[in-house]
């Protein structure tokens, strides 16, 4: 048995092992599979990338299957502080099971997290996660146009403080005008909401479209961005900063 720690500083114990793991986050289950795809036994409905992952399903991030989870006997359990609920994570240790929760929330912990996720499954550092590193850390652009960052239509909610997603924004050169705000996504009224130079907007959570969601901004430029480019934190990470500007680029209205 190894005994690893992770993103909480939560000692958990291990097999020496690892040969069957249960993803509930969609950017740890692409993060696995990029490396040992034979490891994942289990992952949510929301874990769409690989598309051709064949394991079984576990239901959402937000009600996973407990009792389906534990008759799976995975050697370990990946989670998200923010993602997953500490109840249902609560009654799979209950259960015996060892659960490693990772906190991310900037790109440096993604890859700081992610370091540390492939050392404990017993995983070598994958190119990517160099590549990611790389890419990120080259300096953000100075000029630093406002942006509001919305997630979901009915009610509106944006992108707030202390995200993941935000941090990214940020990266890219944008000020979030909502990153001070005290929740991290907090509700806000378009046609109330402070002036900016560009409103961007995600294909997920909410699928916005170009006929979907710019209708509420008039007259503000838009851009509608790849929204795991801008949300994921796994495989996707490289790449993301060139494909979100590119995208911004091109399609701003």
């Amino acid at each position: 048995m190894a005994t690893v720690v992770d993103d909480l500083g939560t000692a958990i114990t291990l097999r020496n092992e690892v040969t069957r793991v249960v993803s509930l986050v969609p950017s740890l289950t692409e993060t696995v599979a990029a490396a040992r795809r034979d490891l994942l036994v289990g992952v949510t409905d929301w874990c769409s990338h690989p598309a051709d992952l064949d394991v079984a399903r576990i239901k959402g991030t937000k009600n996973p299957d407990v009792q389906a989870i534990i008759a799976l006997r995975p050697d370990v359990v990946l989670a998200n502080q923010e993602e997953n609920r500490g109840p249902d994570l609560d009654a799979l240790r209950a259960a015996g099971l060892p659960v490693y929760v990772t906190d991310i929330r900037t790109v440096p912990d993604a890859v700081s997290s992610l370091d540390r996720l492939h050392a404990a499954l017993g995983m070598p550092r994958p190119d990517w996660l160099a590549e990611a590193s790389d890419e990120w850390s080259a300096p953000a652009p100075s000029n630093r146009p406002t942006v509001i960052v919305p997630i979901w239509r009915r009610p509106w909610m944006a992108l707030g403080s202390d995200t993941f997603s935000g941090d990214v924004v940020e990266r890219l050169g944008y000020r979030n005008v909502l990153g001070d705000s005290p929740e991290r996504y907090p509700k806000f009224d378009p046609g109330a909401r402070p002036d900016v130079d560009l409103v961007l907007l995600p294909d997920e959570p909410y699928e916005f479209t170009p006929d979907d969601g710019p209708d509420a901004f008039p007259g503000t430029p838009f851009a509608c961005v790849d929204g795991r480019s801008l949300t994921w934190y796994g495989p996707s990470l490289a790449g993301a900063r060139a494909r979100l500007l590119a995208r911004i680029a091109t399609s701003a209205g």
